[in-house]
């Protein structure tokens, strides 16, 4: 009687505490932040899209606005490739004390640094204000006694940096290095958190924009006299009265929120910058293994860097690498939908042909040149071309690429991708669909001997990246050094 009472009772507890556990689980999920990190894959406006590319073009910018402090490019994003892709793509140049100035844009975007370093403020809404600077002696705030600035974190980012930056928070970046900070970003506006239509916009919350890449359709829809060049920020349109009320200011500061004599452009030079950060807390954040269950929008880890070698994901030393970054690496992804690959190849390297299963690429050229082939629906070739440093190719879902490094510097890219979780499927090498076919298959289907069969099977036994010579000589057992090139990558990677 004793032991089923307390049968009784250990069932009664185990129960109470499994309760608890579930209604702090469903809590938890039922918060907004949660949510914006953990909603399931949603229906894309990129489904509306009309995708009947016939002929693919490596891209340049078309659309160049200079400002005080640096350069802002713009893909024409009425090109078809872009258009079928749901994407929009922006490049900009900082010089050193250049502030690109606080905006906000309608769409998630990827953004990779090429070269240099900087500074990036995330204005997250409803996160608190946790990091404080002491403003300098001289500039009290109406008293004698020193004035604390309170604000939200400040993030340090570095050459191979990828930001995954959400929707409608407001961004400012600020380059304190002492090289020109290069950066290129890929914007999904083909993406569910995007609800007005496939254009690109861009809100600033300060100074005189110098042109936005608007669509041919918003250009047309403009007021008769109001030229491309014609923009202002939020607050122009605001009466000054109302807005010296509202932010309790006198007349003339409520006046230069307008920026109305400001013509510096959207990057604006900014000699008096000091802000404190830790510096490295931060690089030890990164270096952080998160499960991403105890993250929210406001502590959400924002970058990973993809230039270190030791983070290669696949690693060939006589072809190169491939770096990734998803959802599973960087948690904040999930709500993005977007991904990343970083490549580089050595002289003659190829990558295998292969597609996306589940994305579309955005393909940008960091370093050196090569050649690209890409096939189409129906066996169709829409791309037989070289590629080269600054120009960006979109390879739509399905269709099958082939990447070859020149013979003089080799290749490096950067691919964007629309899914968090992108997943590529290889057409020759190891990991391949032609190699996880029965040989039976393979000799009906191309009319070939058994012994033709197996060396489409097992000639390469390589994955994704292959070197040049290793079709002349078994890939198992490598008799040349590694490459002087990636030696040099590891030994940067060490200092």
């Amino acid at each position: 009687m004793a032991s089923t009472s307390s049968l009784l009772l250990i069932t009664f507890l185990c129960a109470a505490l499994l309760n608890g556990s579930s209604a702090l689980i469903e809590q938890q999920h039922q918060d907004p932040l949660w949510q914006n990190l953990r909603q399931p894959q949603q229906h894309r406006l990129r489904a509306r899209t009309d995708c009947r590319v016939e002929r693919l073009t490596a891209q340049e910018p078309t659309l160049r606005f200079d400002s005080e402090a640096g350069r802002t490019e713009f893909w024409d994003r009425n090109n078809q490739q872009f258009e079928c892709a749901g994407v929009a793509a922006v490049r900009n140049f900082i010089q050193p004390r250049g502030l690109l100035l606080p905006h906000y844009n309608n769409a998630p975007q990827l953004l990779y640094v090429v070269r240099g370093k900087g500074l990036l403020g995330a204005v997250i809404p409803g996160c608190a204000e946790t990091f404080e600077t002491e403003m300098p002696q001289g500039e009290h705030y109406q008293s004698s006694r020193s004035f604390v600035d309170r604000h939200q974190k400040v993030r340090q980012f570095r050459k191979g940096d990828v930001l995954a930056l959400p929707a409608g928070i407001t961004l400012w970046f600020y380059n304190n290095g002492e090289e020109r900070l290069e950066t290129v970003a890929l914007l999904d506006t083909g993406s569910e958190i995007n609800q007005l239509d496939h254009t690109f916009r861009n809100f600033f919350l300060a100074g005189k924009p110098r042109g936005e890449a608007q669509s041919s359709q918003s250009y047309r829809s403009r007021p008769r006299g109001e030229s491309e060049n014609e923009r202002n920020n939020v607050f122009y349109p605001f009466d000054e009265e109302l807005l010296a009320e509202i932010f309790n200011v006198d007349r003339e500061t409520a006046r230069k929120l307008k920026s109305e004599d400001d013509f510096r452009g959207q990057i604006v030079r900014a000699d008096k910058f000091n802000i404190v950060f830790p510096g490295q807390e931060e690089e030890r954040e990164s270096r952080r293994i998160s499960n991403g269950f105890e993250e929210t929008l406001c502590s959400a880890k924002l970058r990973l860097n993809l230039d270190e070698p030791s983070r290669a994901d696949i690693y060939n030393p006589r072809g190169g690498r491939i770096s990734t970054v998803n959802s599973h690496k960087l948690p904040i992804l999930n709500s993005l939908r977007l991904s990343a690959e970083k490549g580089v190849l050595h002289r003659n390297a190829i990558i295998a042909p292969h597609w996306n299963v589940n994305a579309h690429s955005a393909i940008y050229i960091t370093r050196g040149s090569g050649r690209f082939q890409v096939v189409g629906h129906n066996g169709r070739s829409v791309f037989d071309g070289e590629v080269r440093e600054g120009q960006m190719i979109i390879v739509p879902q399905n269709f099958v690429v082939i990447k070859k490094a020149s013979d003089e510097e080799g290749l490096e890219w950067i691919s964007f991708k629309t899914n968090d979780n992108a997943i590529v499927s290889p057409l020759a090498g190891r990991l391949s669909a032609l190699r996880a076919m029965p040989e039976e298959v393979l000799m009906n289907a191309y009319d070939i001997s058994r012994e033709e069969a197996k060396n489409l099977k097992y000639k390469r036994d390589e994955s994704r990246i292959m070197s040049s010579t290793s079709s002349r000589r078994s890939s198992r057992y490598p008799s040349r050094p590694w490459p002087i090139d990636y030696a040099l990558d590891v030994i940067k990677s060490m200092m």
